[in-house]
Parts: structure tokens; C-alpha cells; sequence
């Protein structure tokens, strides 16, 4: 049975670091006693202010262990001031150039994205070639048809400021669909997934199949949408096996 990571108590960080002035701007690292990569966190809850970080935090610190440096970014979301496209995914790049800058330019960079998170990983794939690699676990890859499925009530629009007929521009802008990268991209999605169907990650495979940079779609059985951030699930050793294959490749 998945658990309720929302209810459960988040893992400390080692400590917190601001990346801009406003309280939603700051990342907190998970630091082994030495790494051999750094992953970019970035959370999910459909873009929206009354989701933060800290569910993600248990994911990080398992990580850590690992061996990865972890950053479980937060960023100014709807209902936040300034929140919404195009502010949350400028500060994901905020987030990402501070990121560097703390750790240098002599290590592999990763981001890792669940849910709406994903959408922003796989957006930034298309500007930051500096990343070795993206893993987008149940990703809201495919903004016009999440639209369509109207996934959590709604929340592409506010997201977005409308519909696509409305703002298409911003559509388009904001789609990592509709851009290509040159960087590796690894879509995990559970069949059992309730919030984002799994054919959202398909569609977007299809959709950048040419690229430059490759994208591998898997999906998952007996896996829901929350289990991939889980590091007590099942499918958790695939998704940890998947982000250190991209440091190892």
C-alpha cells in the first residue's frame, strides 16, 4: 500500500541554501561525506502553493546516501507572488545556475522531477545543456492534453493563466513537448497512476523520439503516482537504478 508521504515527518537537511530574496527561493542540500554526482529535486503538486518540499525530502536523503549530492529545490508556485509560468520555472533555473555555482563545474549534474517537478526537469532539459541528465518520474510532460484531461481540476490552467486557445503562446513556451535537448531523459511512470495517466509520458516520447538527446520511457506495474518518490516502495531500487545509470553512462 503507498503511504502517505504528505503525513510523514520530512528527513532534516544538512542545511539550506537561498538562491533569491523571496522566502519560496532556497534549496536544501543532502550531503554524503563525498559525492560523485549532484541532483537537482524538484517537487511536484500541480504547481500549486499549498505543496512544498518536504515530501521529497526522504527521497533526497536516501540519495545522499548514495553518494549524491542533493539540492530539493522549492520555487514560487500558484498562489505565491510571482508564481505560475513563466515565474516557478525561472527560478527552477535560478535554482539550477545557484546549484552550479556552489558545486562547481567539474561534476555531473542531474535533475529529478515527480509530477508537476517532472514537467519543470524535462522544460529545463531543453536550456541547460549543462545537465548530464533528466529523470522525470510521472511527469505532466504533454501541458495541452494534461489540459484536456483537466488533471487536478484545473491546475494547468491556473498554472498557465488559461487555456490553450486562450494563451497559446504560453502553451507553447512552457511544453517540454515542444522542445528539443540534447540531453538524456528517462520518464518513469506507474500503470496505476491516478493523477497523471502514463500515457502523458508515452506521448511525450513520441513526441521528442528524434532528439538529439535520447528519451527512454518505462513504465511500471502495481505502481501509483506517489510510490516513485517513495524509497520504501517497490518501485523505488528501479527509479535509484535509473538515476545512477545516468551518472555512470
Amino acid at each position: 500500500m503507498t503511504r502517505d508521504l504528505l503525513s510523514i515527518p520530512p528527513v532534516p537537511a544538512s542545511r539550506r541554501v537561498a538562491y533569491g530574496e523571496d522566502p519560496n527561493q532556497f534549496f536544501d542540500l543532502y550531503l554524503p561525506e563525498a559525492h560523485h554526482a549532484v541532483a537537482l529535486v524538484i517537487h511536484g503538486g500541480f504547481w500549486r502553493a499549498k505543496y512544498d518540499l518536504l515530501h521529497t525530502s526522504h527521497m533526497c536523503a536516501v540519495l545522499a546516501k548514495s553518494g549524491i549530492a542533493v539540492a530539493n529545490l522549492e520555487y514560487r508556485r500558484v498562489g505565491n507572488e510571482g508564481g505560475g509560468w513563466p515565474g516557478s520555472y525561472k527560478d527552477v533555473r535560478a535554482g539550477f545556475g545557484s546549484l552550479r555555482v556552489h558545486f562547481g563545474e567539474t561534476v555531473k549534474y542531474l535533475a529529478i522531477g515527480h509530477s508537476a517537478g517532472g514537467h519543470l526537469a524535462l522544460r529545463l532539459a531543453a536550456d541547460e545543456a549543462g545537465l548530464t541528465g533528466v529523470v522525470a518520474l510521472a511527469p505532466v510532460a504533454v501541458l495541452k492534453t494534461a489540459f484536456e484531461m483537466n488533471l487536478s481540476n484545473g491546475a494547468v490552467a491556473e498554472f498557465l493563466g488559461g487555456s490553450p486557445v486562450d494563451v497559446p503562446d504560453a502553451y507553447a513556451a512552457a511544453c517540454p513537448s515542444l522542445h528539443p535537448s540534447s540531453v538524456q531523459r528517462i520518464l518513469l511512470h506507474g500503470v496505476n497512476d491516478a493523477d497523471v495517466p502514463i500515457a502523458m509520458s508515452k506521448e511525450f516520447e513520441t513526441a521528442r523520439q528524434n532528439d538529439s538527446g535520447t528519451v527512454w520511457f518505462m513504465k511500471l506495474d502495481e505502481t501509483e503516482h506517489m510510490d516513485l518518490i517513495d524509497p520504501e516502495s517497490r518501485a523505488w531500487p528501479i527509479v535509484h537504478m535509473d538515476i545512477e545509470s545516468l551518472i555512470d553512462g
